[in-house]
């Protein structure tokens, strides 16, 4: 059944420059989820961006990290199910425990979703496939969509590669203990020994160990500038800002789970070693070498095990968990170096 784009769809598109200019509400799984659709040129290559958290949205900064790209592909941000304007939509106005427990985020679900939005732009831009980039939960998502639907896709490059949730985070416990006892750290000493080492039955735990590991990470990585994270003047806005935060809060605790709830939480469900080592498609991995959360450790010896029709791995000095500008440019280049190889094929 095509996928039809809904009434309140903002279109703008310029024949003269052939340039793509969307953002709206699609019908993806059942219900109405927020999309953005920008580039200079439709006949240019399409990149889905997976966005991270699960729950952080990257819509409100579309114009600023990616900014240009924009006159070599068509960039499409999706506030995926349970975050951002999505979640606005979808939630009532009491953002009460029931509605949390009436509406559980699954890694199936999602996955589900992001190969219904991925056939919506194939009609929509026509196209015959588009190239995948999955950042942290998106990467998430991304091993997911790519394993399921490879023919959908040029390639998939995953950023801050989730392996195994569970298992990465015990490791980034006993790294960022050590750290905080040579820095003589005793905030962060007795965070930790209250919280103690993974797993937690509560989601906050999951929570504060992650913001230490930020913290440490940035000591000795190159942070993103800070201009990125300025919000679009079209979504700084209460409502806006509201529905962000609280959609980050509810895809979180439905990440990591939180046993008064009796939600089991998602990175339960997610083992790659045993689950994702077969791809009908080039794998590219993105590794931060100060990256405390998804160790490389973990992403190499993951990358060693898959098989794939290409595969490369990169480690990225100065770079963290997060974006910044090494990582930005290493996926530009991948993408043009993947599309010069294509070319040379034909």
């Amino acid at each position: 059944m095509p996928h039809s784009i809904v009434d309140d769809l903002q279109l703008l598109l310029f024949a003269q420059s052939r340039a793509v200019n969307e953002e709206g509400f699609i019908n993806i799984g059942g219900i109405r989820q927020w999309i953005t659709i920008h580039g200079d040129d439709s006949s240019k290559p399409v990149i889905p961006l997976l966005h991270g958290g699960p729950g952080s949205v990257m819509s409100a900064y579309s114009d600023t990290m990616f900014s240009t790209w924009k006159k070599d592909f068509i960039l499409v941000n999706w506030d995926q199910r349970g975050a951002g304007r999505s979640f606005g939509e979808q939630a009532t106005a009491e953002r009460s425990e029931e509605f949390w427990l009436k509406h559980p985020l699954s890694v199936n679900q999602m996955t589900s979703d992001g190969i219904e939005l991925t056939l919506y732009l194939l009609q929509r831009l026509h196209t015959k496939k588009v190239f995948l980039i999955g950042s942290s939960w998106g990467s998430v998502l991304g091993i997911q969509m790519a394993l399921k639907n490879p023919e959908l896709f040029y390639a998939y490059i995953g950023h801050a590669q989730v392996v195994d949730p569970l298992k990465n985070l015990s490791i980034a416990y006993q790294t960022v203990s050590r750290l905080v006892k040579v820095e003589d750290d005793h905030s962060s000493m007795e965070r930790l020994h209250l919280i103690g080492a993974p797993p937690y039955s509560e989601a906050r735990h999951t929570g504060q160990l992650l913001r230490i590991i930020k913290t440490y990470e940035k000591k000795n990585s190159i942070a993103a500038p800070a201009y990125w994270w300025n919000v679009a003047p079209e979504y700084n806005n209460e409502k806006d800002e509201k529905d962000r935060e609280n959609g980050d809060d509810y895809s979180f605790l439905w990440y990591a789970g939180h046993q008064k709830f009796k939600i089991k939480g998602m990175m339960q469900e997610i083992d790659f070693m045993k689950t994702a080592l077969v791809f009908q498609l080039p794998v590219y991995l993105i590794q931060g070498e100060q990256d405390i959360l998804s160790q490389e450790v973990s992403t190499r010896a993951y990358f060693n095990k898959i098989s794939a029709s290409g595969k490369q791995y990169f480690l990225v000095k100065k770079a963290a968990h997060g974006y910044n500008q090494s990582i930005v440019d290493l996926q530009y280049f991948i993408i043009k170096n993947h599309l010069k190889k294509l070319d040379n094929k034909d």
